[in-house]
């Protein structure tokens, strides 16, 4: 009997009728002859809920408690589930991480998974029982602490419970229908993607594509593990297909651009006229990644008389304060004569596995960009995909053009 994985995030979940249809489409697959484990998130805006009594109850809190609470509320959907699952006569049980078990670190608020012991799994499967798991979680063997993934972290629990018990496919069941070549909300003539490559699907969930968290990606790919973007909102008894994500083999028709991505979360740094010397590119970014701070896009420009230089990156939105005054305050060590900085930039990238064999892909992008009057502002590459920086202003420009310009708009 085939194993299955279902995934619902927060707004499949969000209050009890939604949990029925939840139970509706755990139905479905069971009686097509599925074993099924389910993975659920917390209510949607629930989780937000819990951070904010951890805030309110003390400015630094233990991380360790912040788990405790924070992973309460995956365990009321799982038992929520299971009840609406008992009610239409099937065998349901909620299972908390730690019961499992599933081990992690011991890195509170961003726990890794370390293993997962299937066995109890396996034992309410041979008897008929569907395992209504709470994501996001997970525990500590050493300490025997409750731990939590980070955000996003429920479909990583997914995909790394589908390849523990070697399940035929991972569902995860979200607000949208599957993975679109763009954001339908500025580009109207979007279109759903009926397979995307793992590795392209990675591409666009670092690059700003919120459909998957990218550690469920990175695990999917690893383990091979098939996923479909799915809808909780279809009909359940006659859902849509989704969007599968897989090995690039099984895709027989592959296109230059799969997806135009873009990422509001980016600011530009900008050092001017640093010393141009050996070890000056260790002394701005090793305080930087000592302070978790990612650094992007990075760009050296050596002046005329090459003794200076300009460095232009970029980092998280959040972080442009941060590394601003980690900057400001190893302005000795470096030598740069002035810091530049800018949040008002966006990042557009395209992805597809086809650039691999096709030259000139990126140009034909750089030509277009210039011919709509949208300056670059910074330029990355990769095998699979390259990204431009560019000011805000021209986001919904830049991927209407892009989206255009690869022939996403044809049905």
């Amino acid at each position: 009997m085939a194993r299955l994985v279902m995934k619902f995030g927060g707004t499949s979940v969000a209050n009890i009728e939604r949990i029925k249809n939840v139970a509706q489409h755990v139905k479905r697959e069971v009686d097509a002859g599925h074993q099924v484990a389910v993975v659920v998130s917390a209510m949607s805006g629930k989780t937000n809920e819990l951070v904010g009594w951890c805030k309110d109850a003390s400015r630094l809190y233990d991380n360790r408690e912040y788990d405790t609470v924070v992973a309460s509320g995956e365990q009321v959907t799982s038992g929520l589930l299971a009840i609406a699952l008992q009610d239409i006569g099937y065998k349901a049980r909620s299972w908390q991480g730690w019961q499992i078990p599933i081990l992690t670190s011991d890195a509170h608020g961003s726990a890794r998974i370390a293993g997962i012991d299937g066995k109890n799994l396996d034992e309410g499967f041979a008897h008929g029982e569907v395992a209504v798991i709470s994501g996001f979680q997970g525990v500590h063997e050493a300490t025997g602490r409750i731990t939590t993934l980070g955000r996003g972290g429920s479909d990583t629990s997914a995909v790394a419970i589908a390849a523990a018990i070697k399940a035929e496919r991972c569902d995860i069941y979200t607000d949208v229908d599957g993975v679109y070549t763009t954001d339908p909300r500025i580009v109207p003539k979007a279109r759903r993607l009926d397979k995307v490559a793992f590795e392209e699907m990675l591409e666009m969930a670092s690059l700003g594509a919120k459909v998957l968290q990218v550690r469920s990606v990175e695990l999917a790919m690893v383990h091979n593990v098939r996923t479909y973007v799915r809808s909780s909102f279809d009909d359940p008894a006659n859902p849509q297909a989704g969007t599968l994500i897989c090995d690039e083999e099984e895709i027989v028709e592959q296109q230059i651009v799969t997806g135009i991505a873009y990422s509001k979360d980016e600011a530009q740094i900008t050092l001017r006229r640093v010393a141009d010397k050996p070890g000056v590119a260790a002394a701005i970014f090793v305080p930087l990644a000592d302070a978790n701070i990612n650094v992007d896009m990075i760009i050296q420009v050596v002046s005329d008389d090459t003794t200076t230089t300009d460095i232009t990156f970029t980092v998280p939105t959040a972080d442009f304060e941060r590394a601003r005054a980690i900057l400001e305050s190893s302005r000795d060590k470096i030598a740069y004569q002035s810091l530049q900085g800018a949040t008002d930039v966006v990042k557009v990238s395209a992805i597809g596995i086809g650039m691999r064999s096709h030259a000139g892909v990126a140009a034909k992008a750089f030509k277009a960009l210039a011919e709509k009057g949208i300056n670059i502002r910074a330029i990355t590459t990769s095998e699979i995909k390259f990204s431009v920086l560019i000011d805000a202003a021209y986001t919904e420009l830049a991927v209407r053009t892009l989206h255009s310009l690869y022939g996403l708009d044809r049905t």
